[in-house]
C-alpha cells in the first residue's frame, strides 16, 4: 500500500513558518500560492521577488540595496544584492536566544552560555584579534571542537569582516597544513586536548608541528578544555586564551558591515585526490540560505533547541551555529556519539529538550546495527524533527527511525554539500514524509535530474544540476584569480549550468533519491549503478557491518567489487557470498551483483565519516593516492592494495 510513513497533522501545518511565509508572500505580491510546489515554482521563476522578499520576512539586519540580482542569466557570474551592506555576526547575536549554548563534552564537561555571555565574549575576542593586527579580509583559523569559545572566535572575526575557517582536531598535522596553509591566517585557536570515548587527546604536540609551516600566524591561542592550565612552553607563538583576552574588558562588540559576497568563510573539499580545495563562501548569501533552511524547512522558531552531531571540519557545523539568527539556543556537543553506553545523544535530547535532531545516515544505521531503540529508553518528547545527511539514508533506514526512535517526527533527509553550504534537497515540514524519499527541492533552488544529452528527466536517474543562480553559490576558490577551477568543478559539464556530481532521480511523489556520488557510479557493460543501491541490500544482512563498492577495471569493462567489514568472529565463506549475491539480484538486478566480494576489516573515511570510494579505487588498481591526510583512517587502505582475489576472474 502507498502510504507515507508520517503526515503533519493539520494545526502543525497551519503553524508552521512555511504556511506563515506562502501566505505573506501572496498578500505581498497579490499571488494564490495553494501549496508548496506553487511556492516553489514563483521561487525559481520570479527569483528576484523571493530572495528580496525573504530577506524582509527573515527581518535581517543590515541595508539590501536597490538591485536583488545583476548578471542573472550567468552561471557563475551573477551578483546577488550587489549594493547589499551587513555583517553575519551582528545577525546571530541580534537573534540569539536569552540562552544562547548549551554545551556538553561527552560526560566530562557541561556548560551553558546566556546570550549577554556570548555577547561578551565576542567582544572581548574581538578586540584581542583586533589588536593581533585583524581586520578586513584578514583570515582567522580554529583547530578545535565543537565547544562555545570556538563559535564566539568565529562570531568576533566575522564582527571584523575577517574570514574564517576551521577544521577538528582530530585531524593530522598534514591535514592542517595543507588547508590553513594555502589561506596564510593571522591567528590560530587549538585546544590544549580534547575528549574521545572517555580518553583526553592531546593538541599541543600537533599544534607545534603545524605552526612551523604557518608563519603568517602571529599568535597561537590555547583554548582550555581539559587542562586549565597547559605548559604551552613548546608551542611557537602560543599564547593561553585567558592572556590573549586579560587586557580587554567587557563591551559590546562593534559589527563591521560588509558587501554581500564578502568572504565569511572558507571551507575545504574532502581532499581524497590531492590538495583540498579552498571554497570561499560569502556572507550575505550564507546567511540567506541558512536562515531559509531553518526556518521553512525546518520549521525552526525562537526558543527552538537545535542540535546537531558535527565536527568544525563539516559544514554541518556552520549551519548549526547560523541557528543564532533564527532565535534558538544551539546544542553543542563535541566527542564521540556513543560515549559512554551509545545513548549520550538521546540523554542530551532529553536533558536539553532538543526540537531538531541532526545527525548523519551512518548513526542512524549504527544505532540499528547496535540493537538500541531510543523509543523504549527516552521520551524524545520535544523532539519536532531529525534531519539526516553525509551519505543517502536508505528506506530501512526511514522504518527503524519510526519503529525505533519516534513515530510522530518529521524525519528529512537532506543533500547538498560544502560546495555550497547547505542543501539543494531536503525536508519540507507541512508535507508527507514518503519511505527512502528526500521530499522536496529548496525554495529558491532550480534543481533537476538531467540525462546525459542535458535534458530534465523525472523517473530515471540523471545528474543533479541547478539550472538558475543562487545566492550561496561560492564567491570561488581560494587562490584562483581567474576562476578557471571553480569553472571546471561545477560548468564544464553542462554550459551556465551547475552540475554537483551527484546521482540523482525524482519520484512520482515528487521526492528525491541519491544514489552515491556520480564520479563514483559503476559502470559495467556500459550500464550506470549507483553504489546506495548496492549498500542497501547489503546493509541489511545481520552479518554485515559496513560495505563499500568500487568499480574494477577488468578485461576491457570494469566489474563490480564488493568488500565488506563483517560481524566480529564471522569469515566470509562460500554461504554468505551466496546470500549477499541472491540479495543484490533479487532486489537489484543481474548486473549490480558483484564479480568479487572480498573481507576487510576497515572502510577508509573522511574526516566527516564518509567513505572513500575514489581512494579505495585507487588502491585497488595500484594509483596513487594522493592526500591521505584528508583520511580519519588511512592505515585501512593498505587492505585493498595488491588483493590477490581481484588478481583473477
Amino acid at each position: 500500500m502507498d502510504t507515507p510513513l508520517w503526515r503533519p497533522s493539520d494545526e502543525r501545518v497551519a503553524a508552521s513558518n512555511l504556511t506563515a511565509f506562502r501566505e505573506a508572500a501572496n498578500a505581498r505580491f497579490g499571488l494564490r500560492l495553494a501549496d508548496y510546489d506553487a511556492l516553489w515554482d514563483w521561487s525559481v521563476a520570479r527569483k528576484e521577488d523571493f530572495w528580496r522578499f525573504l530577506w524582509d520576512w527573515a527581518g535581517i539586519t543590515g541595508e539590501p540595496g536597490s538591485d536583488v540580482l545583476r548578471d542573472g542569466d550567468r552561471m557563475p557570474g551573477a551578483q546577488w544584492f550587489p549594493d547589499a551592506r551587513l555583517n553575519y555576526a551582528e545577525n546571530l547575536l541580534a537573534g540569539a536566544a536569552d540562552e544562547a549554548l548549551v554545551f556538553w563534552g561527552e560526560d566530562k564537561v557541561k556548560r551553558r552560555w546566556s546570550k549577554a555571555e556570548l555577547t561578551t565574549e565576542v567582544s572581548r575576542l574581538q578586540q584581542a584579534l583586533k589588536a593581533a593586527g585583524v581586520g578586513v579580509g584578514d583570515r582567522v583559523a580554529a583547530y578545535m571542537p565543537n565547544m562555545p569559545e570556538t563559535l564566539a572566535a568565529m562570531l568576533a572575526t566575522a564582527s571584523l569582516g575577517a574570514t574564517w575557517s576551521s577544521c577538528s582536531p582530530d585531524f593530522g598535522v598534514q591535514g592542517v597544513v595543507d588547508r590553513f596553509g594555502q589561506i596564510e591566517p593571522k591567528v590560530l585557536f587549538f585546544p590544549d586536548a580534547y575528549w574521545y570515548n572517555g580518553k583526553a587527546h592531546d593538541v599541543r604536540g600537533k599544534a607545534a608541528e603545524v605552526l612551523k609551516d604557518l608563519p603568517t600566524v602571529v599568535h597561537a591561542v590555547c583554548v582550555p578544555y581539559v587542562d586549565p592550565d597547559a605548559d604551552l612552553s613548546a608551542v611557537p607563538r602560543g599564547i593561553a586564551y585567558r592572556d590573549f583576552l586579560a587586557p580587554h574588558p567587557a563591551a559590546q562588540p562593534a559589527f563591521e558591515r560588509v558587501p554581500f559576497n564578502h568572504p565569511l568563510f572558507i571551507l575545504y573539499s574532502s581532499g581524497t585526490t590531492g590538495k583540498p580545495k579552498c571554497i570561499v563562501h560569502g556572507a550575505g548569501g550564507t546567511l540567506l540560505q541558512h536562515v531559509k533552511e531553518h526556518r521553512l524547512h525546518c520549521d525552526l522558531k525562537p526558543g527552538d533547541r537545535p542540535f546537531y552531531f558535527t565536527t568544525c571540519g563539516w559544514m554541518m557545523w556552520n549551519w548549526l551555529v547560523t541557528g543564532l539568527a533564527s532565535g534558538c539556543t544551539l546544542l553543542l556537543y563535541d566527542g564521540s556519539p556513543f560515549a559512554p553506553d551509545g545513548n549520550i545523544l538521546f540523554d542530551y535530547a532529553d536533558a536539553e529538550r532538543m526540537t531538531l535532531f541532526g545527525t548523519s545516515a551512518k548513526y542512524i544505521q549504527s544505532l540499528e546495527k547496535g540493537g538500541l531503540e531510543p523509543a523504549r529508553t527516552h521520551s524524545l518528547a520535544s523532539v519536532r524533527a531529525l534531519t539526516s545527511t553525509g551519505s543517502p539514508l536508505m528506506p530501512e533506514n526511514f522504518d527503524y527511525v519510526y519503529r525505533a526512535i519516534k513515530q510522530d517526527l518529521h524525519l528529512a533527509s537532506i543533500s547538498g554539500g560544502t560546495d555550497i553550504v547547505s542543501c539543494f534537497v531536503l525536508g519540507n515540514p507541512t508535507a508527507p514524509v514518503w519511505r527512502g524519499e528526500i521530499q522536496t527541492r529548496g525554495l529558491g533552488l532550480a534543481v533537476e535530474s538531467f540525462s546525459d544529452d542535458g535534458h530534465p528527466i523525472r523517473g530515471e536517474k540523471g545528474e543533479l544540476v541547478c539550472t538558475r543562480p543562487f545566492p550561496s553559490m561560492p564567491i570561488g576558490f581560494w587562490s584562483d584569480p581567474d576562476g578557471r577551477k571553480y569553472r571546471s568543478a561545477y560548468f564544464e559539464r553542462f554550459d551556465n549550468i551547475w552540475t554537483h556530481g551527484d546521482f540523482i532521480e525524482q519520484t512520482a511523489h515528487g521526492g528525491w533519491v541519491i544514489y552515491g556520488r556520480s564520479d563514483a557510479v559503476l559502470n559495467p557493460g556500459g550500464v550506470r549503478i549507483g553504489t546506495a543501491e548496492i549498500y542497501r541490500q547489503v546493509e541489511q544482512l545481520p552479518e554485515i557491518m559496513e560495505a563499500i563498492c568500487i568499480g574494477q577495471e577488468w578485461d576491457g569493462d570494469v566489474r563490480v567489487v564488493l568488500f565488506v567489514v563483517l560481524r566480529e568472529g564471522l569469515t566470509l565463506d562460500k554461504a554468505l557470498e551466496d546470500t549477499i549475491r541472491k540479495r543484490i539480484r533479487d532486489n537489484c538486478s543481474p548486473r549490480h551483483v558483484p564479480a568479487k566480494i572480498v573481507q576487510v576489516t576497515d572502510i577508509p573515511r573522511t574526516r566527516s565519516g564518509k567513505i572513500t570510494e575514489l581512494a579505495v579505487r585507487d588502491a585497488v588498481h595500484g594509483r596513487p593516492i594522493k592526500n591521505t591526510e584528508a583520511l580519519a583512517n588511512p592505515q585501512a587502505l593498505e587492505q585493498f592494495t595488491g588483493r590477490a582475489e581481484l588478481a583473477s576472474s
